[in-house]
């Protein structure tokens, strides 16, 4: 199935989630010189713009970023890309994870970026169009399989597939094993909606058993609309970064409900 489109949902609280942990753990991973290398396996169109009539439909930015961004300080590696994405993109402009990454990258890491869905990649290469990116239409998966272990070979990659169907659930622990095997110094970050089904149990619990140094972090927040069933949004990571755990524990006191 390729029929997910992030508009309607970019700039949700799941993307705060999500994009202020990407920014902060390549901020973490560039203080040091030596190069990186940067794979997502499911990128999306990388720019997404808070006045369209996806986002305007469902109103999840109107809950999210645009109640969210004074969590962050002004030098939050988060705050500074959304501000960076504004100013060359415009101010109704949500930078995707590729666009965060390829902001926070220096001039000789590495940029692979995978997204199969037509409309989607064509997006992403329009919003990408002058950056040194490698961008391909092709299962992330297979991709994340092929290039690792990458060159350079420090780096992250971000896994963050659409959930469409429950196949996806059961593939990832599989492809992060394999990957933790070809590539064991890599930064693994994969996202996954918290449904009001818990479907994302059983695959937490496998990578749980797989991986047990990783970092499970989850927060929960109201659906966005009546019917709407995420309730949350969790991130486990493999090699998780030396202070990643003050920085999570900031984000659960932000999500946490007041009172």
């Amino acid at each position: 199935m390729l029929s997910y489109q992030h508009a309607f949902h970019a700039g949700n609280l799941a993307d705060v989630h999500k994009h202020a942990l990407l920014a902060w753990v390549l901020d973490y991973l560039t203080r040091k010189e030596k190069p990186l290398s940067y794979i997502e396996t499911h990128a999306g169109r990388g720019l997404y713009r808070l006045s369209a009539p996806e986002a305007l439909k469902t109103g999840e930015a109107a809950q999210g970023i645009a109640r969210a961004e004074d969590w962050f300080a002004p030098d939050h590696p988060y705050r500074l890309r959304l501000e960076e994405a504004r100013a060359m993109y415009g101010a109704d402009c949500y930078p995707g994870s590729p666009l965060i990454a390829a902001l926070g990258l220096r001039e000789a890491d590495r940029l692979h970026l995978a997204e199969l869905h037509p409309g989607e990649h064509a997006g992403l290469r329009a919003a990408l169009d002058g950056w040194d990116a490698d961008i391909r239409r092709e299962d992330g998966f297979d991709m994340a399989l092929a290039l690792t272990p990458p060159t350079p070979r420090r780096g992250l990659m971000l896994i963050d597939p659409p959930y469409e169907v429950k196949a996806d659930y059961e593939r990832v622990p599989k492809v992060m094993a394999q990957v933790a095997r070809k590539w064991n110094v890599g930064v693994q970050m994969l996202w996954y909606p918290i449904l009001s089904g818990r479907g994302h149990v059983p695959m937490v619990l496998a990578l749980e058993r797989a991986f047990p140094q990783g970092l499970r972090h989850e927060v929960g927040f109201p659906p966005a609309r009546e019917g709407h069933r995420m309730i949350g949004s969790g991130m486990f990571v493999v090699n998780p970064p030396w202070g990643i755990e003050d920085e999570t524990a900031r984000l659960s006191a932000r999500f946490a409900p007041a009172g």
